[in-house]
């Protein structure tokens, strides 16, 4: 309580500051408005203007000071409509002069007027004043020298250095890079022990550790350091936390920042960043530059620029390229720099010389997932039925940060069910809250659209189950979750190439729901969006980008540089056929689903009918109505025959 009354006092002394300061400013104008020696109305006259203001006999009286004469008239004269717009302003006040007329020489000055006198028979009365003291001019300059006091004031707040409880910022300090250091008062707990799996990309950076650490080992060879490396790789993948273990590990300082952290309204302050930044490395070096992000300013240079030849990113970049691999450019700092977008990055920063390396850390596969479970789970409290094997099966497409967030999950879930511990359930609950999104029990369906839903996850369910390369099936649910109102989990194989077959029977399983409606009632709904966009990328990907398609040819018309965005690489006539070709696939895979499931329909009907009374069912369910999968009974046959040839073999070799 004391600290936030005590914060609430600097706030409101702050905010008082503030409005007295402007308070103060006014009441100065005012002041020199009504006090002062001079009027904001009066009007600075010209020669020719004076002399016929002069000779039409309108001057009352001139009072010269300091080669000024302040022109006051006569009150017949304030009444002509010559002089309505100076006496009519806000700021003229009575008795002060209307207008002021600057001279050179005093003498040349008393003899014209002296002279027009004279000649017009005038009344005109010239009166002095004393010449302007040092005190005079003090105070003539006094506003101005107050408002340039209040405005270093606020800048001295802006950039910190007007005291506590101001602003904080960067005005003075605006070309000084902003990286944090992380040395040996500064100590990061993470080490490469917290990161689990990425061994490729592990192996490449404990060796740039290593080089810092043990430099004489390599250079002893005439090895030379590496100038840089870049980790590529999708997000949440474990770019970061690499390079958090390497400042953990290294025992060098370690400047960690992000690629917008150069940026700025003001022209030239990114390049100045980027030079100081390697300044400061190259003070403490040999050190390492930890640069996320690095797309922010590592775009190529020439593409889409809208801002000509002086465009400030490109500046940085320049300067960058230059730090980085220059004329005379021979210290001991390494650059780390981590990106998801390494397409857009440009070729002069992409060269060896600069990033030597290029990690690429892609999404872990099952083993790694696992590794990646171990890790995250040490400081959950899980109960005995927890499998982590299975887990790392049910994962496939997650990266690290999807399993740091699925663990938190499961145990959010398990603590929002009063246990004691973490259950394998809570764990599979935490993967249909992440992908499939939020339970909602309370959402309004009909009997009529429930039963639809059910027979188009049976759909999907009977034909997976029947085809050799879907993915076996784990859970089928109408239970609605997210936009979805019913939803099958399978466990996809994780291939590292995919043949046609194997495509053809996923797209047939996937049509599988859309068929199962035809069939039991003759009507198709718009249920299956998601199905059907998800076919018709399956089939335009085999026929345009994989070459899978025997009318279309062996061609493909994929760009992995992603310069044909907005060009389309064939002419209509070979569209026409990309389209029919893409038609013909997918509505052969819908027959192939109506007349699998038309052949099974009994069983379909049985497993929707379960599905409405369970809402959830399993694989062991879909087993005792289909029994084994058809091709694993032939795999089973197989291996039998297998195990009996070698009894047998065994048999005869002990009876010799």
């Amino acid at each position: 309580m004391t600290n936030n009354n005590n914060n609430d006092k600097k706030k409101t002394t702050f905010k008082f500051n503030f409005y007295w300061v402007y308070g103060a400013i006014f009441m100065l104008i005012l002041a020199f408005q009504f006090f002062g020696s001079g009027d904001l109305a009066s009007r600075n006259l010209s020669k020719n203007e004076f002399t016929k203001i002069l000779e039409k006999n309108d001057i009352k009286y001139v009072l010269v000071k300091n080669n000024v004469a302040q022109v006051f008239l006569t009150e017949d004269a304030l009444k002509k409509d010559d002089y309505k717009k100076q006496v009519n302003s806000p700021f003229y006040r009575e008795g002060s002069p209307l207008f002021t007329y600057r001279f050179g020489d005093t003498q040349n000055f008393e003899k014209d007027v002296k002279a027009t006198k004279e000649k017009l028979n005038l009344s005109v009365d010239i009166q002095y004043m004393d010449p302007t003291s040092f005190m005079d001019t003090i105070l003539n300059f006094l506003p101005i020298i107050l408002l340039i006091g209040v405005w270093l004031y606020f800048m001295r707040r802006m950039s910190g250095a007007g005291g506590s409880g101001g602003p904080g910022g960067q005005i003075f300090n605006i070309g000084k890079s902003k990286a944090k250091l992380f040395d040996k008062d500064t100590k990061v707990k993470t080490t490469f022990e917290n990161v689990a799996g990425l061994e490729g990309a592990k192996e490449e950076v404990q060796e740039i550790v290593d080089f810092l650490k043990n430099p004489k080992k390599y250079t002893s060879l005439g090895g030379k350091i590496p100038k840089g490396a870049l980790l590529v790789g999708p997000p949440g993948t474990g770019k970061t936390l690499l390079a958090k273990a390497v400042a953990g590990e290294a025992d060098v300082p370690f400047f960690s920042l992000s690629g917008s952290d150069f940026v700025e309204m003001f022209v030239g302050v990114g390049a100045s960043r980027v030079r100081d930044l390697f300044k400061q490395a190259q003070q403490k070096s040999p050190s390492i530059i930890f640069i996320d992000e690095i797309d922010a300013i590592g775009r190529a240079r020439g593409k889409n620029s809208m801002t000509g030849g002086n465009d400030e990113r490109e500046n940085t970049l320049n300067q960058l390229l230059t730090e980085m691999d220059g004329f005379g450019t021979d210290t001991n700092v390494i650059v780390l720099a981590a990106t998801n977008r390494a397409d857009v990055l440009d070729s002069a920063l992409m060269r060896a010389g600069r990033f030597d390396r290029q990690i690429y850390v892609d999404l872990p596969n099952i083993v790694e997932r696992e590794e990646i479970f171990k890790v995250h789970i040490k400081s959950l409290k899980l109960a005995s039925d927890v499998n982590i094997k299975f887990l790392a099966q049910q994962t496939p497409g997650f990266s690290g940060a999807d399993i740091a967030n699925m663990c938190n999950e499961a145990a959010l879930i398990a603590a929002r069910n009063n246990k004691k511990a973490i259950h394998h359930q809570d764990f599979l609950d935490a993967v249909d809250r992440i992908v499939g999104g939020l339970e909602k029990k309370n959402k309004v369906i009909t009997p009529k659209e429930k039963e639809t839903i059910a027979f188009h996850e049976a759909g999907h369910a009977t034909v997976s189950w029947m085809l050799e390369h879907a993915a076996p099936l784990v859970k089928v649910t109408i239970v609605p979750r997210g936009q979805s109102l019913g939803a099958a989990w399978y466990l996809p194989a994780e291939r590292m190439i995919v043949q046609t077959d194997q495509m053809l029977d996923e797209m047939c399983a996937t049509l599988g729901g859309r068929a199962a409606e035809k069939i039991i009632f003759n009507k198709i709904s718009t249920g299956a969006l998601n199905d059907l966009e998800k076919v018709t990328k399956q089939a335009r990907a085999m026929v345009t980008i994989y070459g899978l398609n025997e009318e279309v040819g062996n061609i493909t018309y994929y760009d992995s540089s992603g310069n044909d965005a907005f060009v389309k690489p064939y002419s209509e006539e070979t569209a026409k056929r990309i389209d029919i070709e893409i038609t013909k696939m997918i509505e052969e895979q819908y027959k192939r689903a109506l007349d699998l499931l038309t052949l099974h329909k009994e069983k379909l009907t049985t497993l929707a009918q379960l599905l409405l009374e369970k809402e959830v069912i399993f694989k062991d369910d879909l087993e005792k109505i289909f029994g084994k999968r058809p091709f694993e009974k032939e795999e089973e046959e197989i291996k039998d025959q297998k195990n009996n040839t070698t009894t047998t073999k065994e048999e005869a070799t002990v009876e010799e």
